[in-house]
């Protein structure tokens, strides 16, 4: 009977453990498990992040005009814009960092689509007080006896212009890139005889999708109406059937010619009718 109750004991005490379980296969520190996630429960933080258009440019150009085309025809989609430098102006369309980039020509084409836009004014910037502030416009041959820096040597436009303020050189730059800068103690002018830049838009080929259509026709100024905007393609409606319009009455039976029978006169002289027994 003691032994009886020492079980029917030892049950009770059981009861207050997760699930009934016994001593052995409870966790030691008496913390509750986590319930398995369902199968096929979809996680809002692992679904597809919306379409976002990211863009790169160089020194000197202005996007903001296309830009602003852009939030007023997609406003579905947001457009991210950043300026990178020449060095990584291709760059970032193979990394994946931009979906178009604004570059200056010439780039490796491999791979990628390009456009080509516009040529920039090439200009000559000097130290402040040089001779050529006097002018409006410089021929580079003129020049000849200057000496001149290495934009690229020296890190990039804005790295250069601080040198040329200081009087050690002249250089060569597209004109929007010296007005962007705009480093104090320097004056530009424009410069003619000297080879021109241009700009052009890139991606790579295999992005191409409609999104990126949509931005490269605003790029090259086609209108929202254009018939070449993937936003401008109609939509195919199916066309109602036209109504009977014949009415449901008895339908008339078509008219026949009537037929005559011929004029027994015709053909004959007046009078030449014989005149018969009546």
């Amino acid at each position: 009977m003691a032994g009886f109750m020492d079980w029917e004991f030892a049950e009770v005490m059981l009861q207050g453990y997760p699930g009934g379980r016994y001593c052995e296969d409870v966790p030691t520190d008496n913390t509750p498990q986590p319930d398995a996630a369902p199968t096929g429960s979809a996680d809002p933080a692992v679904e597809e992040a919306p379409r976002v258009l990211r863009i790169a440019y160089v020194a000197g150009v202005t996007p903001g005009k296309w830009i602003r085309r852009w939030e007023e025809r997609v406003q579905h989609v947001p457009l991210e814009a950043f300026m990178s430098d020449d060095g990584a102006q291709v760059r970032v369309l193979r990394d994946g960092s931009a979906d178009l980039s604004f570059v200056r020509l010439p780039v490796e084409r491999e791979g990628l689509s390009v456009i080509p836009l516009y040529e920039e004014q090439p200009v000559v910037v000097a130290p402040k007080g040089h001779e050529i502030s006097v002018f409006e416009e410089v021929a580079l041959a003129d020049l000849e006896q200057e000496s001149f820096l290495d934009v690229a040597a020296l890190g990039g436009p804005e790295a250069a212009l601080q040198v040329v303020a200081t009087g050690a050189g002249l250089a060569i730059l597209p004109m929007s890139v010296a007005r962007h800068f705009n480093v104090k103690d320097t004056v530009a002018r424009r410069l003619t005889g000297a080879p021109t830049t241009e700009i052009a838009v890139a991606w790579p080929t295999d992005s191409t999708d409609e999104v990126i259509e949509e931005f490269i026709g605003i790029v090259r100024g086609r209108t929202a109406q254009s018939s070449r905007q993937p936003s401008a393609q109609p939509v195919q409606v199916k066309k109602e059937p036209k109504p009977d319009r014949r009415g449901t009455g008895t339908k008339k039976a078509p008219k026949v010619a009537q037929r005559y029978a011929p004029n027994p006169d015709k053909g004959r002289g007046k009078g030449s009718r014989k005149k018969g027994k009546r």
